[in-house]
Order: C-alpha cells, then sequence, then structure tokens
C-alpha cells in the first residue's frame, strides 16, 4: 500500500509538471487578414507519459489534435482546423473579420493515437482592429494543383505573394483568405496521384488592379479555348497552375450610392386611435349550383359508358356466337382432314412389299461375313431380334418355333 501511495504521488507530481508545460498561449491576429497557428505534434508529445519513460526521445508517434471554444462544442465561425493525417502537424487558420475584435480562447486537445494519452492547452487568440492601410483592390484565385495543407505553410504563401507581386508591381500586398475548395462545395478527388482538391486564395492591395489581370477576368475572355498563353501565367507555373475561368476581381474602392436618402425615425408608432378594419365587400354567394355540376356532371357521363359498355355485351351477342360457330366448322373440317389423311397414310404403309431399309433392320453378321441380313417377314416382330446376330448361339434358328414360316422361307 505505501508502494502504490507513493506511485500516486509520483504521478500527481508528474501531471501537475505536464499541466505546467502547457500553460496559455497567446497569440494575435488582425481583422481582415489571414491567421494561422501551427499545431506541432513535437511540442504536444511532450506532454505525454510515455514521453518521460522514454527519457524525452522524440518518435514518430501519432498525434491528433481537436478544437472547439472554451466551454463550447465548436469553433468560431471565421476559425478552421485541418490536419491531414495523425503523422501531420495540425493547423488552425482564418481570417477574422469586424466582428469577431475581442479575446476568443481555444481549447486544443491532443491524443496519442498508441497510448491513448491526451493532453490540453488553452491558445488564446487576440483579435486587433485592422490596419490603416486599406485594401480595396482584391483578387481570388483558384489553384488547381495545391491542397490547403499544401499551401499555409509561410514558405509557400511567401512563394505565391512574390508571384503575385511579379505581375501587380506593388510592395502592399496581403494575404487576406485561404479557403480549400471542399469548403466551397467542390468535389473530393478520385484518390489518383496528382489529384488535388483546389485551393482559394485571396489576395488585396491598395493599388488598381494590373491589366493583366483585368484582361482575364473579362466575361468573354473566361472559359474559352485559350490556344495562345496567357500573359499571367508565366509568374505562376509550374508552381500553381491558376484556373483563370474562377478568377474573380473585388473593387471596393468605389462606395455604394443610395438611391434616396433614408431618415431614420424614433420607433414609436403614432396614436391614430383605434383599428377599424375595413368592412367585408365580398357579397354572399350561392354555391348550390356549382354543387349540383361537380355531382351531376360524372354521374351523367358514368351513365353513358355503363350504357355503351351493356349494348356491347348483351345486344350484339348474337353475331358473337355465329362467328365462334363458324369458327368451330371451319376447326372441324381441318381435323377430319387431318385424320383422313393420316388413314391413307397407314393404308398405304400396309400394301407396299418392297425391302424395308437397312436403318429398319439389324446390324450384318461379321462372323459369317454375310453383309445383307436375313429377310424377314413383314410383319415379324423385330424386337426381338438381337442387334448383333453373333450373339446367338452357332447352328440355331434365326426365327422362333413358334413364328411360322413363309412360303420362301420353305422353298429354301
Amino acid at each position: 500500500m505505501a508502494i502504490q501511495r507513493v506511485w500516486v504521488y509520483a504521478s500527481a507530481g508528474l501531471l501537475t509538471l505536464i499541466c505546467s508545460i502547457f500553460a496559455d498561449q497567446t497569440v494575435n491576429s488582425r481583422a481582415g487578414v489571414l491567421f494561422l497557428h501551427v499545431l506541432q505534434r513535437g511540442h504536444y508529445q511532450e506532454g505525454f507519459r510515455s514521453f518521460q519513460e522514454t527519457f524525452g526521445i522524440i518518435t514518430n508517434t501519432p498525434i491528433t489534435f481537436s478544437t472547439n471554444l472554451d466551454d463550447h462544442p465548436d469553433r468560431p465561425r471565421w476559425l478552421r482546423f485541418t490536419q491531414r493525417t495523425a503523422y501531420h502537424d495540425g493547423m488552425l487558420y482564418g481570417t477574422p473579420t469586424l466582428e469577431d475584435v475581442g479575446q476568443t480562447i481555444i481549447e486544443v486537445t491532443a491524443y496519442n493515437r498508441e497510448t491513448f494519452e491526451t493532453t490540453r492547452q488553452n491558445i488564446i487568440i487576440n483579435v486587433e482592429q485592422p490596419i490603416e492601410l486599406k485594401l480595396p483592390y482584391q483578387v481570388e484565385f483558384f489553384v488547381k494543383n495545391r491542397d490547403v495543407e499544401e499551401v499555409l505553410p509561410f514558405e509557400v504563401q511567401k512563394h505565391f505573394m512574390d508571384s503575385v507581386q511579379s505581375i501587380w508591381e506593388s510592395n502592399h500586398l496581403s494575404m487576406i483568405n485561404i479557403t480549400s475548395a471542399l469548403d466551397r462545395g467542390g468535389r473530393v478527388p478520385l484518390p489518383i496521384e496528382g489529384r488535388k482538391e483546389g485551393v482559394y486564395i485571396k489576395v488585396g492591395s491598395n493599388v488598381p488592379f494590373p491589366s493583366c489581370l483585368e484582361e482575364e477576368a473579362r466575361p468573354n475572355e473566361q472559359c474559352t479555348d485559350q490556344l495562345e498563353p496567357i500573359s499571367c501565367e508565366d509568374s505562376f507555373s509550374p508552381h500553381f497552375i491558376i484556373n483563370w475561368c474562377n478568377i474573380t476581381l473585388i473593387d471596393k474602392s468605389i462606395s455604394d450610392i443610395p438611391e434616396a436618402d433614408v431618415i431614420p425615425g424614433d420607433g414609436v408608432l403614432t396614436d391614430g386611435g383605434e383599428y377599424d378594419p375595413p368592412s367585408n365587400s365580398l357579397e354572399d354567394r350561392d354555391y348550390f349550383l356549382d354543387y349540383v355540376i361537380t355531382i351531376t356532371v360524372p354521374l351523367a357521363i358514368g351513365l353513358i359508358l355503363c350504357l355503351i359498355l351493356a349494348y356491347i355485351m348483351c345486344c350484339r351477342r348474337e353475331g358473337l356466337e355465329k362467328r365462334d360457330a363458324k369458327t368451330s366448322d371451319i376447326q372441324l373440317v381441318h381435323h377430319h382432314s387431318i385424320q383422313d389423311n393420316t388413314n391413307e397414310l397407314r393404308d398405304l404403309a400396309k400394301s407396299r412389299e418392297g425391302l424395308r431399309p437397312l436403318s429398319t433392320l439389324p446390324m450384318f453378321n461379321a462372323r459369317t461375313g454375310e453383309r445383307a441380313p436375313p429377310r424377314l417377314p413383314f410383319n415379324y416382330d423385330t424386337s426381338r431380334v438381337p442387334l448383333v446376330l453373333d450373339q446367338q448361339e452357332p447352328h440355331s434358328d434365326p426365327y422362333p418355333r413358334n413364328q411360322p414360316k413363309t412360303q420362301k422361307d420353305i422353298g429354301k
């Protein structure tokens, strides 16, 4: 019991140490600009007991993350989380708006998929007001050959921003938002090598759009068979393949002018006295005629159809009987003709005296060498004659004793 208590106390101290390692972490964000925070697997692996037992050796342990608001089951609507597999780092990203300015606490739970250990950490996101530099000119690109996890790292973002800067010729560029095509209603790609889900990347600047992007964003230029190379494409390919049919230009420099000035009131209705509903101007209508028409018309049509059916079934029965009698007479004549022809053929078969076909006689005798079998009477029962005459005993009478012999056989 003493050893168990010591182990419990040691475990409690270790858990206290682990909790002290993962204290609350504070990060800053700005409204209208992309926010990214990476959840590193190696950092959260230090909070597992298995890490302490291996003397602090970082291994390739599968770790998954779960993120949610403090005391809430889900994340804020502007914040997204992605992790490709348990062997990749997790990423929190999104673009807060002016409504999200303030402090947001995100609870991160890390799961060890081998030992089922868990550890937690709170990430405090302080969303600040946007900078004074406005970004009225915004462009949204659709990159076909990338997944969202491949674009979120800072070095990839910098590479993409350098490509945009080469055609925009402006140093005042900012990454506004990155969205996966799946979040826009896109379909999951087939599990084929090289198939990507696609990413929407929005970039903003205070400098007007370059002529290269304005030409590609024209309605008559989009989604056409572009045989000639696109002037903007050289700056992105081969690292980023842009779908120029989905490019979108957003110009916020032109403010919307209201059609008419709206003067707001104090929100209090004036006292106009009691409510006087309008009088019913509709006169009373008699629906008896409509009811009669609705009932009598279907009944009349049904009665007419019944009379027509009764006439066909009853009044025209004599003609049907005559036709049936005529048909039966034709069938009887046909039957009698078949019967007469059959009897005639049977009489002709009985009166013939020629030799029987060899196909109806037994096989020839292989022992004696007789090629033609013995002639049998016409009325002789051939079912008792063996197929092979060699099966008979030597010097035996081929005819049974009880079978009468013809005159031709006695002469022989």
